[in-house]
């Protein structure tokens, strides 16, 4: 006897499995990231693109990447990985390059001139954003990588804001291409200006945008300013943690007083920026050995340039080009504003 078979449910069961999506796990995307970040430190030996870090170099392999070859699908879910738990990781271990007795050299007055720089360029920011008609989120993006620590800034604020990729993009883009204005002009200055080292040091490390950027253009007025400049730079970035914190809850006002239900409205709890505080108090009580923070430094970038590499590998150029130069301006407008603000301070407490 010959068992009968039904050809409809075979091509139904067949139409199922092809429909069904095919799970390749994260380690393929994580592999594609590692790579491009691998890459992006490679480049930096080339003259002249070493001024760059490599988290910028990172980002734009990515769009590259995405934009003339595409991103494989099977890398979709491990990319996603990179851009949120790979991201908050590095973040925490950004901690560790920041004690209390760091920022207590730094002195009050130091650190009232960062905070108020701080406050002052990211208010200004935002409200000329709404001004010139730029999205809220991509104007707090470019906002917090201007008044905190670039592109590192921009990816944090984005867990709470949580704006399109393409808006991460463009504001890491704005932030790198000012910030390396400020590095190559801040070292023409101080005679012009008439700042000593410390000063200098203090006005670098309080409005120029990457860690990165500070240390390069810092150290070009001598050691005491380097020293300065980069401590006073650590310092600005301490205050990353309330800056996200305080975002993520005007987030929920926001969803609230729109009327979304009170599980929308619950703000994401950052908790990278209660590790990122934790690993500051324990670089405090904790000496370790310069060999090891050297060692976490370069670990810590080569996440962040691995989150970033993420982002472009998620980022439109065609969405890009269709937001226009209005961002971009207010990105020139912020660099404008942080620089003369801080410098009024810095003159305001010698």
């Amino acid at each position: 006897m010959v068992a009968h078979v039904d050809v409809a449910d075979t091509d139904f069961a067949d139409a199922r499995k092809a429909s069904k999506p095919r799970h390749y796990g994260i380690w393929p995307g994580i592999a594609l990231t590692a790579a491009i970040a691998g890459a992006a430190y490679g480049l930096r030996q080339i003259p002249f693109v070493g001024v760059l870090s490599p988290m910028i170099l990172a980002i734009m392999i990515g769009i590259g990447f995405h934009n003339l070859i595409g991103t494989p699908v099977r890398a979709r879910e491990g990319v996603v990985f990179a851009m949120r738990r790979v991201l908050r990781a590095a973040i925490v271990l950004l901690g560790l390059q920041l004690t209390a007795a760091q920022v207590a050299e730094v002195g009050a007055s130091g650190l009232a001139v960062i905070a108020l720089t701080l406050a002052a360029t990211f208010l200004f920011t935002t409200w000329l954003g709404r001004l010139m008609g730029v999205e809220r989120g991509l104007a707090e993006l470019i906002a917090a990588g201007t008044s905190i620590c670039g592109a590192s800034a921009v990816i944090a604020t984005n867990t709470v804001t949580r704006a399109p990729d393409e808006d991460v993009a463009y504001a890491v883009a704005c932030v790198t291409v000012f910030g390396s204005v400020a590095m190559f002009l801040y070292p023409l200055l101080p005679q012009v200006l008439d700042l000593a080292p410390h000063a200098y040091g203090l006005w670098a490390g309080a409005s120029i945008h990457e860690i990165a950027q500070v240390v390069a253009a810092a150290y070009q007025d001598g050691p005491a300013a380097g020293d300065f400049g980069t401590v006073a730079k650590l310092s600005r970035v301490m205050l990353l943690a309330p800056v996200v914190i305080v975002l993520g809850l005007m987030a929920t006002r926001r969803a609230a007083r729109h009327g979304h239900g009170a599980t929308r409205a619950r703000p994401p709890m950052p908790w990278f920026v209660l590790g990122f505080l934790g690993m500051v108090a324990v670089n405090s009580v904790v000496t370790m050995p310069a060999e090891l923070k050297s060692v976490i430094v370069l670990v810590t970038t080569f996440l962040l340039s691995m989150a970033l590499a993420a982002m472009g590998l998620e980022t439109d150029i065609g969405k890009l080009r269709a937001k226009g130069m209005r961002p971009f301006l207010l990105g020139f407008a912020a660099f404008l504003f942080i620089a003369a603000f801080s410098l009024m301070l810095v003159k305001m407490t010698a």
